[in-house]
């Protein structure tokens, strides 16, 4: 693939991977916390937390773009802090990136969740804890094995959105290649010059591959998945 692509183009599809895979491991565990409490907890803020959770969905991607930036940049609220007392820097880094992929990725990946521990028997992991089962214990032998189909399809989901991430991306660490320049901002520069319609139409290709890879993918896992589960 190195000799049928250019530099450029490989660099783009790498630092694309690198970024979805990070997005994906990092907005796991909080995306198993969240949909667990919305499926499962009744609490004030309940609804405003639901909405939270899937405002990216509606917002234009270009928006949450640049609240990423107001709040995560070297003078955001929350940035300028990172910065002075870490030396964390987001804006226009590959870490924004798979900031921005990953919160844009984040309500597929709850939701995917959501719906699988809602369809587990409560029954279950009640029985479970008459036995003298924690809390911790039940969740993570009974409704972990059972939800697991759910969250490979959240995972794999949050990992196909985050590969076509544009918006939000763009607006948060601009286009830089090399350094954040992902597949479709790639495409959108190759677009804009002439003679850029081949590797447009290389990267195209890839990450239309890529993303019914991963969907397959998801699906097989995910049936695997419930066929141990079921003890087939």
């Amino acid at each position: 693939m190195a000799d049928w692509l250019s530099p450029a183009e490989w660099d783009a599809l790498r630092l694309s991977l690198r970024v979805s895979f990070w997005a994906t491991l990092v907005s796991l565990p909080f995306g198993l916390l969240v949909a667990h409490a919305l499926a499962r907890w009744r609490f004030p803020g309940h609804g405003l937390l639901n909405g939270l959770v899937h405002l990216p969905l509606v917002l234009p991607p270009v928006v949450t773009g640049y609240l990423l930036l107001l709040t995560f940049g070297r003078r955001g609220w929350v940035g300028q802090w990172l910065d002075q007392w870490f030396g964390i820097v987001f804006a226009f880094r590959w870490t924004g990136a798979v900031l921005a992929a990953a919160i844009m990725a984040f309500p597929l990946m709850v939701r995917a969740i959501r719906l699988s521990v809602e369809a587990v028997d409560p029954r279950l992991e009640q029985a479970a804890g008459t036995l003298g089962a924690s809390g911790p214990w039940v969740w993570a032998t009974v409704t972990l094995p059972l939800i697991l189909p759910g969250v490979i399809a959240g995972a794999v989901l949050a990992f196909a959105k985050a590969m076509g991430e544009f918006g939000a991306t763009i607006t948060f660490v601009s286009n830089i290649p090399g350094q954040t320049q992902t597949l479709p901002s790639a495409i959108y520069s190759f677009l804009q010059v002439p003679g850029g319609e081949a590797p447009a139409a290389r990267l195209v290709v890839i990450s239309v591959v890529v993303a019914m890879s991963a969907l397959v993918a998801s699906e097989w896992l995910a049936r695997r998945a419930m066929r141990r589960v079921q003890g087939r």
